[in-house]
């Protein structure tokens, strides 16, 4: 099973790719960012981040994508504009056959590193430790690569589906 995480943004989308083995064995595949032109209108950006999910979906072939749930800003402008990204992103992955899950950014955050209110930072030390990393050099790959961790996990795993909905484990 491959499993694409992505962190949509108007600017910087980030992704991460992992594998789950049938035997339960969890590898990186890749991870990076889709960087639209700044310069460019918004439209040209939505553009190019559809051709470049395009490009990600056709080489990894994921079976599953993982996005972020959508949360409120307190900047109504910015938050309609990563509407519109997620709104690509989720287009271009259904029209590549893959199954969309999405989580709550605090409950990835939980499941990574055991504590909802963890900061990126920590949650980037969990998954360089996690996946045998050197580096993940951008936070919006980090952010896709643990959406993408936290699926393979809670796939493997139903004591981690208990632990991070917060139900009591039957032990």
């Amino acid at each position: 099973m491959v499993i694409l995480g992505i962190d949509p943004g108007s600017r910087t989308t980030g992704f991460g790719v992992v594998s789950l083995s049938s035997r339960g064995v969890l590898q990186h595949i890749s991870h990076g960012v889709i960087a639209m032109k700044a310069s460019d209108a918004f439209p040209l950006r939505m553009k190019e981040l559809g051709e470049g999910m395009q490009s990600i979906l056709g080489k990894y072939k994921p079976q599953q994508v993982v996005i972020e749930k959508i949360f409120l800003g307190k900047n109504a402008d910015s938050a309609f504009k990563l509407g519109h990204a997620r709104g690509v992103a989720l287009y271009e992955s259904v029209r590549h056959g893959a199954e969309i899950i999405e989580y709550s950014t605090r409950l990835i955050k939980k499941g990574i590193t055991g504590s909802g209110a963890a900061s990126k930072e920590s949650v980037q030390n969990c998954l360089l430790r996690l996946l045998n990393l050197k580096a993940i050099n951008r936070m919006d790959a980090s952010d896709a690569l643990a959406m993408a961790t936290f699926q393979a996990f809670h796939l493997m795993n139903p004591l981690h589906r208990k632990a991070v909905s917060g139900q009591a484990l039957d032990l």
